[in-house]
Order: C-alpha cells, then structure tokens, then sequence
C-alpha cells in the first residue's frame, strides 16, 4: 500500500466517516450541512453509502463534514 502523509483521510472508509457523523452530530445536522435525501427521508447507513458512491460531489461534501467535526473537540 502506498503511503499518504499528506491525506488526512487515508485509511478511512466513508462507512466510518458516516458511522462518526451520525454518532457525534446525528442525522439532522447531517442532512442541514449536506442536503440529500438519503440524510433527509428515513436515513440509514446501507443508503447512504450506495448514494455516496454514486455521487462524487455528496461524497466530498461528506469528507469535508468529517474533517470539520473531527477536528473539533468532542462535547
């Protein structure tokens, strides 16, 4: 495997990307900073991730999400 120093989101797949927003932020926020359906109407993970693997612009609306909640301290 290559090595990225410089990805910080090397390693980690978008099931635990989503799996972290939804514990730390939940579905609401989620679907206020990315408004797509899947967040929006009956949300789960299995359709999240068929949506955001469809979908390259949801998806790194998502990965900047991530990025921005991880980086804050948890509440």
């Amino acid at each position: 495997m290559v090595e990225q120093p410089n990805n910080p989101l090397h390693g980690i797949t978008l099931a635990v990307m989503i799996e972290f927003l939804v514990e730390r932020i939940g579905w609401d926020e989620m679907a206020s900073a990315v408004p797509v359906r899947c967040f929006q109407y009956e949300p789960s993970v299995t359709s999240s991730l068929k949506f955001l693997r469809r979908v390259p612009w949801a998806r790194t609306k998502v990965e900047e999400l991530y990025l921005r909640v991880r980086s804050q301290p948890a509440p």
